[in-house]
């Protein structure tokens, strides 16, 4: 039992979000870096060297040099057992960027020193309030221009509503980046640049106020340090890990991903902030991670990662318990005890058959077809259904035109199974069927992805059709006739593969038009799993 409990508590399992080049895929490889997991950190840039991110295993991510799906990495760090969820941070991301941060227990948010925060990080980050887990800050990039620090601060509390508590604050920037004052020890740490994916950072430690840090970072830079700290003192938020851990404050913390400067800091003050795997909600109650029985839910599925293979992945967040390879487990959505076969943990393209398994851990087991994002697995003994995850609203939609109508088998299965990933959204248009499919997506890049997969993977060529609805919705009522609502002509009404009715709408301002001309309609942005 002891041992069990202590494995669950040595697990801490976050995601790493950012907006597109913010250094997100760079400081995951330089954490992997730490934990031994890689000896070099590889080249992002995929498309000027041959060296790939270790994250990316896509040939599609590989050819563009960006990260298309979410990967997962276990590696051990000072008596911890980390698993880091990558996120794509292309600003074409997908709904499976948001699905990840729901298997996530908190959030590293990556910001660029010299742009703040972007569009893409307000949306993660509303997905992350939403379920209320830590979030912690690091601005990257201070070996390059970048913007005021405090502007920076105050942009991340009024664009984000969060409060920020800095924990080191930077000297100087981009030519003249100097290193990091550690506010907590009143120590610098000065920045020496580790050169080809290296761990060394050379450190020389000394106090605010000695004439030794004079002579290291001049005396102008410490007089304007000085004044920075006392401002900060008397202005920035109290650190509060209750805060933090609702939520409500974030740890800030500044470096160079690229130049492997604050990173291994960063790490070690995580950890210590962090807690185990949290309590997860189920239609049942609240579910113990420490509880004996193994219980999980699928947030991730992942066709033909191996194109050998012509596999299907479902990838679980392990929630509570011990999982061992051959037990015998219950799939409540489908009322069936099977067993899971081939799990397996990833790194990249490298594949690890497990053995055990335990509560905040991610495998990936084989999926015969019968999965779905959301499933619960659990032992047979336990009555336990975790809650769906939502169905994101897609912002861009096409009509999808089938070049070879001989192939309508291999279109309708290799579209389909591309939906079950939830990569994309399939619909139908109202009353036909599946002779119109519409195919709805959060991020444009999913439809180069789509057709992609399409060719390579089934052998179906296709054509996109834009269409310029951007807002989307679902209808709530069930005793509605669609038909007969009174919508405007910017409006079309669709379904989804379970049947759902929905609206489509060009301009955002027709929503309230349809709502006004339909008493008693109820329209939601999320749809359910």
């Amino acid at each position: 039992m002891a041992d069990y409990t202590n494995e669950i508590k040595k697990r801490r399992t976050f995601a790493i979000i950012s907006h597109p080049d913010a250094g997100k895929t760079t400081l995951t490889e330089k954490l992997l870096l730490y934990g031994g997991a890689i000896n070099l950190a590889g080249s992002v840039k995929g498309k000027k060297t041959a060296k790939h991110a270790v994250s990316d295993w896509m040939e599609i991510e590989k050819q563009r040099g960006i990260s298309v799906t979410s990967s997962v990495m276990q590696f051990n760090y000072d008596g911890y057992c980390i698993n880091i969820l990558d996120t794509p941070g292309h600003q074409d991301f997908s709904e499976d960027t948001y699905r990840t941060l729901m298997a996530a227990d908190s959030a590293v948010m990556v910001i660029d020193a010299s742009k703040g925060v972007e569009a893409q990080t307000k949306k993660l980050f509303k997905v992350c309030t939403m379920r209320g887990i830590p979030i912690f800050t690091f601005i990257n990039k201070m070996d390059r221009e970048a913007n005021d620090t405090f502007e920076l601060l105050d942009e991340i509390e009024n664009v984000l509503g969060i409060q920020t508590c800095p924990v080191n604050w930077p000297i100087g920037c981009g030519k003249n980046f100097k290193g990091v004052y550690d506010r907590n020890t009143n120590t610098i740490t000065k920045f020496t640049a580790a050169n080809n994916g290296q761990k060394a950072v050379d450190r020389v430690e000394v106090e605010l106020g000695s004439e030794e840090l004079d002579s290291l970072i001049g005396t102008e830079l410490h007089e304007k340090l000085s004044e920075e700290i006392e401002l900060l003192d008397g202005a920035s938020s109290e650190f509060d890990i209750e805060q933090v851990r609702a939520g409500k404050l974030t740890p800030v913390f500044f470096g160079s991903a690229l130049t492997n400067f604050g990173v291994e800091t960063f790490l070690q003050h995580f950890l210590e902030m962090t807690t185990s795997p949290l309590p997860r909600k189920a239609h049942e109650g609240i579910v113990d991670p420490l509880k004996e029985d193994f219980s999980a839910f699928v947030f991730k599925i992942q066709a033909n990662m191996n194109k050998a293979h012509r596999d299907r992945i479902a990838f679980m967040r392990i929630c509570s318990g011990k999982f061992e390879a051959g037990m015998e487990v219950n799939h409540v959505q489908g009322g069936k005890k099977m067993k899971l076969l081939q799990p397996q943990q990833m790194m990249a393209q490298e594949r690890k058959i497990v053995e055990e398994a335990y509560a905040g851990d991610i495998i990936g087991v084989f999926d015969p077809g019968i999965f779905s994002i959301g499933d619960t697995i659990c032992m047979p003994n336990m009555k336990v259904e975790y809650e769906g995850i939502p169905t994101f609203a897609p912002e861009h939609f096409a009509r999808v035109r089938q070049m070879d109508t001989m192939k309508r088998k291999q279109f309708i299965k290799g579209i389909s199974q591309i939906a079950q990933e939830g990569a994309i959204q399939i619909f139908q248009e109202f009353n036909t069927g599946m002779e119109e499919i519409i195919v709805g997506v959060v991020g444009v890049l999913q439809f180069d992805v789509l057709k992609f997969r399409l060719e390579s993977e089934y052998g179906v060529d296709i054509r996109l059709e834009p269409l310029p609805y951007e807002h989307i919705r679902w209808i709530e009522n069930k005793d509605i006739d669609v038909a007969k609502l009174s919508v405007t002509s910017d409006t079309k009404k669709i379904k989804d593969l379970k049947d759902n009715s929905l609206l489509i709408f060009t301009h955002s301002w027709s929503i309230n038009t349809v709502l006004d001309r339909n008493e008693g309609l109820v329209l939601s942005e999320f749809g359910r799993s």
